[in-house]
């Protein structure tokens, strides 16, 4: 059986309403630092999850997400009573991030992690050109198109949906490969991909049409390729309510018009 947790650390975004939780939720818990906790309680929006996430990946702490931004997709519900008892029945859920390996087009190659996507972006007012290859082969000679993402289960609701890709859910092997306002081929919706996949966008022209990469919020700029893959070494576990876990949101937002 998982540990009981009894301490948490608290973490806050700096808005009003989530400073005056983690002020009220101190009062009342016993609090450590996030290395000494048995959880950490993250309250804010999901920009702020993600940041935790990233913050304490391989702590092997469970992340508890409470709504004090605006979407809070990846939180939960706030209340400030019975904390322990939801933390302690909580289910877990294990995400596993996406590396990331970018080639500018001068200088050495950077690496970052993503949990919700790796998103290419055009850099100026004409379209990208983009070559895609899946595990070493030609897929597609060029894209045109504003950009391209790969997302993740648990971001394929994220930038992935606004982009008119499919929402995967949680615990789906699967990758989402969107393109971001297609021009040429102008009817490709983008592709389902084995979450082992190597996904290896090449820059066509990155010189006259630069393209950006970014991996949720680290951006690399005049980038020539970009290398993604699932990376399973590396994993978070986030705690979800039972009656509002990520697959069941997951199941809603596909519903919702």
């Amino acid at each position: 059986m998982p540990k009981p947790i009894k301490t948490i650390a608290l973490v806050a975004s700096p808005t009003e309403p989530a400073q005056e939780a983690k002020a009220l939720l101190a009062a009342r818990h016993t609090t450590a630092p996030p290395e000494e906790a048995d959880a950490i309680v993250a309250l804010g929006g999901d920009g702020l999850m993600l940041r935790t996430l990233h913050d304490h990946m391989d702590s092997d702490k469970p992340i508890y997400g409470m709504n004090r931004g605006s979407v809070g997709f990846l939180m939960n519900d706030y209340h400030d009573t019975d904390l322990i008892d939801r933390l302690n029945a909580a289910q877990e859920t294990v995400i596993h991030p996406l590396r990331m390996t970018a080639q500018p087009t001068d200088g050495e190659a950077v690496e970052a992690l993503a949990i919700n996507e790796v998103s290419l972006l055009r850099q100026k007012h004409q379209a990208a050109k983009l070559q895609i290859l899946i595990d070493g082969k030609e897929r597609m000679t060029e894209l045109v198109c504003d950009g391209v993402l790969v997302a993740t289960p648990a971001g394929s609701t994220a930038y992935n949906l606004s982009a008119h890709g499919p929402i995967i859910p949680i615990g789906t092997p699967l990758l989402a490969l969107t393109p971001i306002s297609a021009f040429r081929p102008r009817r490709w919706r983008g592709a389902l991909l084995p979450d082992d996949s190597v996904v290896e966008i090449v820059v066509n022209d990155p010189i006259e049409r630069p393209v950006s990469v970014a991996a949720d919020h680290q951006e690399f700029r005049r980038i020539a390729s970009v290398s993604i893959h699932s990376d399973r070494t590396r994993s978070m576990l986030m705690l979800f309510d039972r009656d509002g876990n990520l697959e069941e949101r997951v199941l809603r937002e596909q519903f919702q018009f």
